[in-house]
């Protein structure tokens, strides 16, 4: 008569791994971004508390209020994701300025059209926050201003040492952000996804953007420029 054998010992349940002070706040971050980007900035601390499994109290331990959270959501997301290259291919002149720009917002996309970017931006400004205006202040610094004294050079218009970048200048370079960051709102906000190859749309924009800009500019910098 064949021996019968015990039944298996159930394996151990996991024990919850014990997080560093340095995990635990990186971990309610990112859950931070997660919540937002899904209900906006009018969300309760003691709802996303509820979703990490803590108490509003250890929240609190790591972050005083909700501003100082909105603000560490901002770094992580805005200037946690910003990459070097946007900067650097932009001044690249040994590329043609059609691929630089192109090559500029591929990258770009990559980051600023994803759902957590798109929605925390958007939810920011509906509700007032300085998410908006201090990554834009980014924007216009690190990007757009270069960008539009590429586009002087390009079209042998004066430099910024002769005749200074106006508003109009900047303004229409707003208008390349403004239709790319568009692709993520028709997908994270409208819920209509680009159907075609965003990096062939992107092309297009910058080829579309380029010949207007080679028109309006030369005319924008001839016009009298009215007093600061």
């Amino acid at each position: 008569m064949a021996t019968r054998k015990p039944p298996a010992a159930a394996p151990a349940a996991p024990s919850r791994q014990r997080l560093s002070a340095a995990e635990r706040e990186q971990h309610i971050t990112r859950e931070a971004v997660r919540f937002f980007a899904d209900i906006g900035f009018g969300g309760d601390t003691r709802e996303l508390a509820k979703r990490l499994g803590v108490t509003q109290s250890l929240l609190y331990k790591y972050f005083p209020n909700k501003e100082a959270l909105i603000n560490r959501v901002f770094d992580e997301v805005y200037l946690g994701r910003w990459n070097p290259f946007w900067e650097s291919v932009i001044r690249d002149r040994q590329i043609p300025l059609q691929e630089r720009l192109t090559r500029h917002y591929v990258e770009y996309a990559k980051a600023a059209l994803t759902r957590d970017w798109v929605r925390i931006f958007m939810f920011s400004g509906l509700r007032g926050e300085d998410i908006n205006r201090k990554y834009l202040a980014i924007l216009r610094q690190r990007i757009l201003e270069p960008i539009a004294i590429e586009l002087r050079h390009e079209f042998g218009l004066p430099p910024t040492s002769e005749q200074p970048l106006t508003t109009a200048e900047v303004e229409l370079v707003w208008g390349i952000n403004a239709r790319v960051f568009y692709f993520g709102q028709r997908q994270w906000i409208f819920d209509v996804p680009v159907e075609a190859s965003l990096d062939t749309l992107i092309a297009l924009t910058i080829e579309h953007f380029l010949a207007g800009a080679k028109v309006v500019l030369p005319r924008l910098l001839a016009a009298p420029q009215p007093r600061q």
